[in-house]
């Protein structure tokens, strides 16, 4: 099993290791229903940061996210909580595609990127 995430001993997070793509599920809170709802999706680790991203902003676990950034993480045999943001920046969101994507064109097609900041176990 590939150890993604780092801790210090008391169990708090010291580090995720960069550049890694994997599956993970990523649960959100139902901006409508209150319902938890998980997907599974490729996700890239980058600066402590484990990054989803869509090339259209039609999914609900994107809306669901953006609606209510308290989210749920669960790779490497672990679940963690985190926080979500909507990538703002052109050139982290394009970073996250190049890591992403082995494909030039797909590297290259424009994606709605979103930050989750993972806490403490």
């Amino acid at each position: 099993m590939l150890c993604l995430v780092h801790f210090w001993h008391s169990g708090e997070i010291l580090s995720i290791i960069n550049n890694l793509t994997f599956k993970a599920i990523l649960t959100t809170i139902g901006r409508k229903t209150g319902n938890e709802h998980s997907v599974w999706a490729k996700a890239v680790t980058y600066n402590n940061m484990i990054y989803f991203s869509r090339r259209n902003p039609n999914s609900d676990w994107l809306k669901n996210a953006i609606a209510n950034p308290k989210v749920k993480v669960k790779f490497d045999g672990k679940e963690f909580s985190g926080n979500a943001r909507l990538v703002q920046e052109e050139e982290l969101s394009k970073k996250i595609s190049t890591l992403k994507y082995t494909d030039k064109n797909r590297q290259d097609e424009p994606r709605i990127v979103l930050e989750i900041q993972i806490s403490s176990v």
